[in-house]
C-alpha cells in the first residue's frame, strides 16, 4: 500500500481557451501542502478533477490508492472546504447539524457542536446573516466534524482579517495532530501557508513548476542583489530569474550554482512565486 493519500498520474484537462496538465502530484500521508499559483493558473480546476466535479480527459486519480473515488467510503474520508459556504441561505446552523447527521455516517454532534462554540456561531440565525467569517469557520466546522481524513481547502481564509484566519490556521494545525490526517490547500496568502505548510506545490498556465518541500526551497533558491558587472559572473543556468533596477539587479538564483562569496538572502514562498512568474531570465 502506498504512503500517499493523493497521486495525480499525468491529469490532463482542456477547455476551449486552457489546458491542464499533464499533472503529477503525489501527497504523502500526515502532510500538509500548499497549493499555490495565480488566479486561472488551473488550482481550482485541479481540486474540482480531484473530488469529480469535473470529468479529466486522461491520467489517474487515487485517493488512499482507489480510482473509484466517488464511492461513499472515499466522500466520507474528504473533507472540503470552498472559498465559501454552499449551503441554502435559509438554513440555520441547527438545520445544518441536522442535514449533516445524514449526509455523513461518521458525523460527530458532539465534536461539531464544540466547534460551534469555539467559534460563537449563532444556532438560530439564518446563514444568509453569518458574515463572511462566521461562514468559513461554519465550512470548516462541518468539514472536520464527520472524521474526515483528507481536508481539501480551496481559498478558506481569503478575505477573512488576521485574526480569524490565525484561528483557522490553529485548528488545522490541531487537525493534524493525527499523523493519519493530510490536508491540501490553495491560498493567495502566502504567509498563511509559509506558516502551516510541509510541501509547496507551485502551478503556472496548467502546469506544475515544483513540488517540494519548505526546506528544500529554502535549501535550493536564494536572493542576492548585484551590480550588473557582478552578474556578469552568475552563470546563466544559476539565474531563475531577475528585477532590474537603477543600482542593478536582484536575482532569485539556485544556491548550488552561485560561486562562494556572494551574499545570498532567504526568499520568501512570495518571492520565489514572483520571479519564476514575473521574473525575467534573460
Amino acid at each position: 500500500m502506498s504512503n500517499n493519500a493523493i497521486e495525480i498520474q499525468n491529469l490532463v484537462k482542456e477547455f476551449n481557451d486552457f489546458k491542464l496538465g499533464p499533472i503529477n502530484i503525489s501527497i504523502p500521508k500526515g502532510t500538509i501542502v500548499g497549493f499555490i499559483g495565480q488566479n486561472g493558473a488551473g488550482k481550482s480546476t485541479t481540486i474540482k478533477l480531484l473530488l469529480g466535479l469535473l470529468n479529466k480527459d486522461s491520467g489517474i486519480i487515487k485517493i488512499f490508492d482507489n480510482q473509484d473515488y466517488n464511492t461513499i467510503q472515499i466522500k466520507d474520508s474528504l473533507g472540503v472546504v470552498f472559498d465559501d459556504l454552499l449551503i441554502p441561505d435559509e438554513m440555520t446552523l441547527l438545520d445544518v447539524e441536522r442535514f449533516c447527521s445524514r449526509v455523513y455516517s461518521k458525523w460527530d454532534k458532539v465534536f461539531f457542536n464544540k466547534l460551534k462554540d469555539k467559534f460563537n456561531l449563532p444556532s438560530e440565525k439564518m446563514i444568509k446573516n453569518y458574515s463572511r467569517g462566521m461562514r468559513m469557520k461554519l465550512s470548516i466546522a462541518i468539514a472536520l466534524s464527520h472524521n474526515a481524513e483528507i481536508l481539501i481547502l480551496d481559498e478558506p481564509t481569503s478575505g477573512l482579517d488576521p485574526i480569524v484566519r490565525e484561528e483557522i490556521l490553529d485548528l488545522l494545525l490541531e487537525y493534524m495532530q493525527d499523523e493519519n490526517h493530510t490536508i491540501l490547500i490553495s491560498s493567495h496568502i502566502l504567509s498563511d501557508l509559509e506558516k502551516i505548510a510541509d510541501y509547496i506545490a507551485f502551478i503556472h498556465e496548467g502546469k506544475v513548476l515544483f513540488f517540494e518541500t519548505k526546506e528544500e526551497l529554502e535549501e535550493n533558491y536564494a536572493l542576492c542583489n548585484l551590480s550588473d558587472k557582478e552578474v556578469e559572473n552568475i552563470d546563466d543556468e544559476a539565474i531563475v530569474g531577475r528585477r532590474v533596477h537603477s543600482f542593478g539587479q536582484q536575482l532569485l538564483v539556485k544556491r548550488n550554482l552561485v560561486p562562494n562569496g556572494i551574499t545570498l538572502q532567504k526568499p520568501s514562498i512570495e518571492d520565489i512565486m514572483i520571479y519564476f512568474v514575473k521574473g525575467e531570465n534573460k
